[in-house]
């Protein structure tokens, strides 16, 4: 992951991009990839939407914007100093607190407690 993050980082740098690399900015274009990936989505039933990865056009176009949001996901995280392999552990620990197995322990919280 860190390896992508400087490869990242290295590219932006060569074209002078670092300025405009701010958190704002890294966050609004986030935010418009994930839309270019919801976009493929849009108007497609469930089950269409399940066989997408079945066409090499719509599968590459996938492919491209999921890569997108990941790479400003990681610049954004870069830019932040957030670790973003911990703080997804972190997130996975507190939803396993917050919405226990049903019948398993602790199962009679309710995720508002």
């Amino acid at each position: 992951m860190a390896r992508l993050q400087r490869r990242l980082a290295e590219f932006a740098e060569a074209r002078g991009w670092g300025p405009y690399h701010t958190p704002k900015n890294l966050a609004v274009a986030l935010s418009v990839e994930a839309a270019e990936l919801v976009e493929i989505f849009q108007w497609l039933t469930p089950e269409q939407s399940e066989r997408v990865m079945e066409k090499p056009d719509t599968a590459h176009r996938v492919a491209d914007e999921v890569a997108d949001v990941l790479a400003y996901l990681l610049q954004f995280c870069e830019v932040l100093g957030v670790d973003v392999l911990d703080a997804l552990a972190a997130k996975i620990e507190r939803n396993e607190l917050r919405f226990p197995v049903p019948g398993g322990p602790g199962s009679d919280r309710h995720s508002s407690e």
